[in-house]
């Protein structure tokens, strides 16, 4: 499984479902390239007083499509929507056997479920009511719209880390 779009989307995308679905694979591209270019040892380090590492981001932006389109869009149930923090803290855990090839694999599968999700859904729809909102429910634009600049501020703060990692990685 791969990110299909390297770049942002054409700057003629007409549909604005197009356009934010491929603004999402633009920035989760941009994350997995600047993970790329991690080496091994630094992915699992911690450069920040938060204690958080590129392995543990990882993790933390896969549960976030899960937490908000599975969970949250559709209402499906999930074993574990906060499975990517240490139980009782909002600190991001990676175990033992988390390796980067096996979060990337996550990762990769939860994009494409999430793709899946946009795809069968209109901008306008509105979540359902009984997984992560019992009340007042987001439509698909807003959560969308929120994903993206989950996704910026995260993939901001790895340009960060990697650089003082591995040196700058580009857009």
């Amino acid at each position: 499984m791969t990110i299909p779009q390297l770049g942002e989307p054409p700057r003629d995308v007409r549909d604005p479902q197009a356009l934010l679905a491929g603004q999402l694979d633009h920035v989760r591209n941009a994350l997995l390239r600047k993970l790329d270019a991690v080496p091994d040892e630094e992915r699992a380090r911690s450069r920040v007083p938060s204690r958080w590492t590129p392995l543990g981001l990882l993790k933390h932006l896969t549960y976030v499509e899960r937490r908000w389109l599975e969970w949250g869009f559709l209402a499906e149930p999930v074993a574990d929507p906060w499975g990517d923090t240490l139980h009782g803290t909002e600190e991001w855990y990676v175990a033992d056997d988390e390796t980067y090839a096996v979060l990337r694999g996550r990762f990769l599968a939860q994009a494409e479920r999430s793709r899946e999700i946009v795809a069968g859904a209109d901008l306008l729809d509105v979540a359902a009511l009984g997984g992560r909102f019992q009340e007042s429910p987001p439509n698909l634009a807003w959560i969308l719209l929120h994903l993206l600049q989950e996704y910026a501020r995260h993939v901001g703060h790895l340009d960060i880390v990697t650089e003082i990692a591995a040196g700058p990685v580009g857009e």
